[in-house]
């Protein structure tokens, strides 16, 4: 049977302004090109609609006084991202301004029609037209001046340019994940992990640093849920479950066991619950660990997350178990970019074939899993309390990169990142996720450079490489960040 996806719970979201910018004394020297110019700009404004966001067309800036005048327009909008569109050459008066006052990213596009002008039958007005690149240069010294770092910059055709077009959809990816970052809630429920150092954060850093704000959630906010679904709920919902999941037997784990009737309606009832709870509480994320009195039903609801947190994961609502906030951003960051984002940390190294195993107990995006991923239950969690429903797969085989957001001495976040590769071969038949992960030049050497940049052992794992993305996503918030590489 093949993989099922999981729809979004949400679709993504961003809202982009453009504007250009030119000179206006070449409009009365030049009869239509400020109408060519304009409908340059409306074919950038298209193609970047295509993208699934909101796009602003704020018009052609082409003096001191029309920058000043958009300043307001711009602020007022409540942007994600903007892109300049560097129509023909304009003098950096229609942008200082701009790049001095507004905060949120700002990307030069200067994307001319022609790949090459016809030297023997070239203009000034042609030269005009694919002037895109002159005053980049200018912008970006003047970005500087005025205390700014140098804007990010496209550079190419407007038309047949792959290189432009998947740098247009790049920052568009970006902007849906700065979009969700400054309005997402997330849910705090319980405690760290009693002595996981590395877990603990303050809530009110995500806020200064991220935008994002950290809501305050009880245990019994779900358990009030729980006590009330129907056997009607649950029914659905394990069918549910059964569409996604395969169910074998054991292998060789004596804590494993094949899936019961008794822990897929466990599983399935506290999904609904979380479902409810979630929608009430109108949370875009959720970092929880909780023990409970041993025995109690309590400690059955909290100890069962697992399935109902997969299947939410996957539609696009992140969860962290051991109350890891910051793992808990990283996975949004990695899902709003379209590339999965599940819940790890390292396992065993395999020095035969040069691999680590990368994966961990409980929830995870099963979206991107290698086949279709597998649901046993465990006699116990280990190191935790409870038993019950877990997930099994590994990440799709290919291209993976990894997400650690840790926190500096300062308190500042930091991002670290890497990329490597997934590739096929059996995992342990644990009831937990694990992936083998190869890593440049070789794993021994890969992964004292990881852990010499301070991570925390969980972090993001996501499909395709993409960590240049996400350390420009770093820049736009002024957090630092590193690349693990050769």
């Amino acid at each position: 049977m093949q993989n099922r996806t999981i729809p979004r719970r949400k679709p993504l979201r961003a809202t982009i302004g453009i504007f250009g910018v030119g000179h206006y004394a070449y409009w009365p020297q030049f009869e239509g090109l400020l109408d060519e110019l304009k409908a340059k700009q409306s074919r950038l404004a298209q193609k970047v609609q295509a993208h699934g966001v909101e796009v602003i067309d704020f018009g052609i800036v082409d003096d001191a006084r029309g920058a000043y005048a958009l300043l307001p327009k711009l602020q007022a909008a409540e942007l994600d991202l903007i892109f300049c569109d560097m129509v023909t050459y304009a003098t950096s008066s229609t942008f200082g301004v701009i790049i001095k006052t507004i905060d949120i990213p700002i990307v030069l596009v200067a994307l001319q029609p022609l790949r090459a002008m016809d030297y023997s039958n070239a203009s000034t007005y042609m030269q005009l037209c694919n002037d895109d690149f002159c005053s980049v240069p200018e912008f970006t010294g003047v970005a500087i001046r005025m205390g700014k770092k140098a804007p990010d910059c496209i550079l190419g055709t407007l038309e047949n340019d792959p290189v432009a077009d998947a740098e247009l959809a790049e920052y568009c990816q970006i902007a849906k994940v700065l979009h969700d970052l400054k309005r997402a809630r997330i849910g705090q429920m319980g405690h760290v992990l009693e002595s996981m150092l590395d877990m603990h954060a303050d809530p009110t850093q995500f806020t200064a640093q991220f935008g994002c704000h950290i809501v305050q959630t009880e245990p019994h906010d779900v358990y009030r849920f729980y006590r009330d679904v129907t056997e009607p709920e649950i029914r659905i919902e394990a069918e549910k479950i059964l569409g996604f999941f395969d169910t074998p037997d054991p292998q060789s784990d004596p804590i494993t066991r094949k899936l019961t009737e008794e822990d897929l309606t466990t599983a399935a009832r506290v999904s609904v619950a979380l479902n409810k709870f979630i929608e009430k509480k109108k949370l875009d994320g959720l970092a929880y660990y909780y023990e409970g009195e041993p025995y109690s039903e309590l400690r059955t609801v909290v100890t069962n997350f697992i399935v109902g947190n997969s299947l939410l994961i996957a539609a696009g609502f992140p969860m962290c178990g051991e109350l890891d906030l910051k793992t808990c951003i990283a996975m949004l960051i990695m899902d709003r970019l379209d590339i999965g984002g599940s819940f790890a940390e390292f396992h065993p190294i395999d020095f035969n074939e040069g691999f680590v195993l990368i994966g961990h107990d409980g929830p995870h995006h099963i979206n991107i899993a290698e086949g279709r991923p597998v649901l046993r239950s465990l006699l116990k969690y280990h190191g935790k309390p409870g038993a019950g429903a877990s997930v099994e797969f590994k990440i799709r085989e290919g291209p993976i990169t990894m997400l650690s957001i840790s926190s500096t001495y300062e308190g500042k976040f930091k991002f670290v990142l890497a990329e490597g590769e997934s590739v096929q071969g059996p995992i342990p038949p644990t009831g937990n996720t694990n992936t083998r992960g190869f890593f440049k030049p070789e794993v021994r050497t890969f992964l004292k450079r990881w852990v010499a940049e301070g991570p925390t052992h969980h972090f993001a794992l996501g499909i395709g490489h993409h960590a240049e993305t996400i350390r420009k996503i770093a820049n736009y918030l002024d957090l630092e960040a590193v690349i693990v590489s050769e």
